[in-house]
């Protein structure tokens, strides 16, 4: 019963921990952002605590959101936080009425994106601004963030204290900007639910359910801003490249929890709804005022999607898309996806050049991807101990689980061929 709870605890963790903390914050306001996280942390651990004694409820959401409310409460109450803040609490008057309206369906979804911009204010540095929006609405903790925004813990620490304290500091209001100031905020919020997508597609967790749980709430959060920003090109290719990659989530992962290879995975178990879906995001996504990177990432997802085999798939206009990318968003990330397309191009050795260029960039010491790649390719070419050399190298930087049970059948074979050699 107690890994049961502990499951439940941390998949609501996922799926309820921003909408907890975005209400909380509406109530206390933005100054107090620390102050709503340790509350929704307390929260977890109290269901914890009396759910592993087999009292989990049959709404543990509703639980989670009364028992928050009344954490809440109390601490209006015992810290006197009315007299310490009070320029700072949005509602004086009936503090448990209140709670009980912001905590009602149409009141979460409006907290969650007056948060969003409330910590993508230009007042914080760019990378702060995505830290704390992941970290406070999306409930990642320090180390997801971390390998989001490819920086060591230690960094988006301190980012994240300078956010909160220059929020607290600046009385930054908890709203949506207008005209100007709004579309200066635009690009950053959409960038930051891009990153989160991304954390639950390739997510670090180890947890199927958690993964797709978090893409399927970046999808949410993205169609509630196009509902308001009706205009913006770009949140329709970004809905686009979403359905696309979820369309395909069912392939990638195997019985056993071990990642499938693209070349390897079932199409017929790809979604034909959901990729139809993005194909009319994508037109919708049409003349916009300018080619974003998310046109071109959908573009690439929609031909991997519409391509009937691997054979059949058209690798060259892949490359090119990517060609492109590089130039609207530069990136080591990239340049190792356009090393892999070309592998389908030009074979194994003159990719694997273009990999060893990417060694020296001092973004990717710890991306276990660059020397899996590159293991891969080295036992596609029957050099097993280059190839066991670099799997080595990528199961050393710690991948998630599912990454690295791939990584091991590959060193298991690469000893295998070695031997009978």
């Amino acid at each position: 019963m107690a890994k049961k709870s502990e499951q439940i605890v941390e998949d609501l963790f996922r799926t309820e921990y921003g909408k907890l903390v975005t209400g909380l914050i509406r109530f206390f306001g933005p100054g107090n952002i620390q102050l709503a996280e340790d509350i929704v942390q307390e929260t977890l651990i109290t269901a914890l605590d009396n759910w592993s004694m087999g009292q989990i409820p049959d709404n543990p959401t509703g639980w989670l959101v009364q028992v928050a409310k009344r954490k809440a409460l109390n601490e209006l109450k015992h810290q006197k936080i009315i007299q310490k803040h009070q320029s700072s609490i949005l509602y004086l008057s009936n503090p448990e009425a209140e709670l009980e309206h912001i905590f009602l369906e149409n009141e979460i979804e409006d907290s969650q994106l007056r948060m969003i911009f409330t910590c993508c204010h230009p007042s914080l540095s760019e990378e702060s601004q995505i830290a704390l929006t992941l970290k406070t609405l999306c409930g990642f903790g320090v180390k997801e963030v971390a390998n989001a925004l490819l920086a060591s813990e230690s960094t988006i620490n301190k980012r994240l204290f300078r956010a909160k304290k220059t929020i607290k500091d600046s009385k930054i209001p908890f709203d949506i900007p207008q005209g100007k100031e709004l579309e200066n905020r635009l690009d950053i919020v959409i960038l930051t639910l891009y990153l989160l997508f991304n954390e639950g597609y390739n997510s670090s967790s180890n947890n199927k359910m958690i993964a797709q749980e978090l893409c399927l709430e970046a999808i949410r959060l993205v169609k509630l801003l196009s509902t308001h920003f009706k205009e913006n090109k770009e949140l329709y290719a970004l809905l686009s490249l979403m359905c696309f990659h979820v369309a395909r989530f069912e392939a990638r992962i195997d019985y056993k929890g071990t990642i499938i290879l693209f070349e390897d995975q079932d199409r017929s178990l790809w979604n034909k709804s959901l990729i139809a879906i993005g194909i009319s995001f994508l037109e919708k996504s049409k003349n916009a005022e300018k080619l974003s990177s998310y046109h071109i990432e959908a573009r690439i997802a929609a031909e991997h999607c519409m391509a009937e085999s691997l054979a059949n798939t058209d690798w060259r206009n892949i490359y090119s898309q990517y060609e492109l990318l590089s130039l609207v968003k530069p990136s080591p990330i990239i340049d190792l996806n356009k090393a892999i397309i070309l592998s389908e191009i030009a074979g194994y050795t003159e990719s694997l050049e273009l990999l060893k260029q990417l060694e020296d960039n001092d973004k990717l010491p710890t991306y276990y991807l660059l020397p899996a790649t590159q293991g891969f390719f080295y036992l596609k070419k029957k050099n097993y101990s280059k190839a066991m050399h670099y799997l080595n190298k990528a199961k050393e930087l710690k991948p998630p689980l599912s990454e690295l049970k791939l990584i091991e059948r590959g060193i298991s074979e690469c000893k295998e061929k070695k031997v009978s050699n």
